[in-house]
């Protein structure tokens, strides 16, 4: 559990993780998978949108309200003593005003890091470079003006995600919205949809900014080829990997499988390797 004393310090140390090896960040939906996650060895914890919507009952696409999402934050803060970064979608509204409520009320929760993406809707269109600029220099002003300057603030970009414009043209587009980015207080660029080395290879050489990809289930082209491993993304400058959804999508394919067995089949083998009640329960167990 993390206090207001102790956000500064973790923001400092969330910073400095994007410096100079490659962060991997298993995504985390509420408090028991961020607790397990924590407990792997993940130095911090990033949210996945869609994964808190859907463990509320909710699809993705800022379906939540801006309470329920920072609740889920809250939660996730309270159980690990890492970095929490939260995944605020598009701001929870598209002035730069709503920005503002919606990183207030995070860093309030305990994050120390936020995803803010450039898409209007989901699969697009996106917000106009100069309009998102305007967003995230709103959203360094509310972590100033809340006591973390040193916020954590990744700028998403879903260019490659949602297949804006020409596929000639869509390099220099995120070219042109990280450098932008950057100059508006952004500390990292988030390009999930792509995965292709060479060209990011390129991106990172051009980039103010620490390039942030996304491998998983939901990661266009992983189905067909597989996501290049951590050490290959590494090689070629990714100073951030995160799963989105992938990772609460593995785990609800293993309460699928038992569900259907034991309904099915009548037995029980999809339940073997689960965690012990203990290991659990410790999780949660104060002094």
């Amino acid at each position: 559990m993390t206090t207001g004393n102790d956000r500064p310090r973790l923001a400092e140390q969330f910073r400095a993780m994007h410096a100079d090896a490659t962060l991997v960040l298993p995504n985390a939906w509420d408090a028991l998978s961020a607790a397990l996650i924590a407990r792997a060895g993940a130095p911090a914890i990033a949210t996945t949108s869609a994964a808190v919507s859907w463990a509320l009952g909710r699809g993705d696409g800022q379906q939540l309200s801006r309470a329920e999402m920072v609740e889920q934050v809250r939660r996730i803060a309270d159980a690990v003593t890492v970095p929490v970064s939260a995944d605020i979608e598009g701001g929870y509204g598209p002035s730069a005003e709503e920005v503002v409520d919606t990183v207030a009320a995070v860093i309030e929760a305990g994050a120390v890091g936020v995803n803010l993406e450039d898409s209007r809707t989901g699969g697009g269109p996106l917000f106009e470079i100069a309009e998102q600029s305007a967003r995230i220099r709103a959203a360094r002003a509310a972590a100033e003006g809340n006591g973390l300057p040193r916020l954590v603030i990744n700028a998403r970009t879903d260019v490659y995600l949602f297949g804006i414009g020409a596929p000639e043209d869509r390099f220099d587009e995120v070219v042109a919205r990280a450098h932008a980015y950057a100059e508006a207080g952004a500390d990292s660029l988030f390009v999930p949809g792509l995965l292709d080395l060479d060209v990011l290879r390129e991106l990172t050489g051009k980039t103010p900014l620490p390039v942030n990809v996304m491998v998983g289930a939901g990661a266009p082209a992983v189905a067909e080829a597989g996501a290049p491993a951590v050490a290959e993304l590494a090689a070629v400058g990714v100073r951030r990997i995160s799963f989105g959804p992938a990772v609460a999508q593995a785990a609800y394919a293993r309460v699928a499988a038992v569900a259907a067995e034991a309904l099915g089949a009548g037995t029980y083998s999809a339940l073997a390797d689960g965690l012990d009640f203990g290991v659990v329960q410790a999780l949660f167990t104060r002094e």
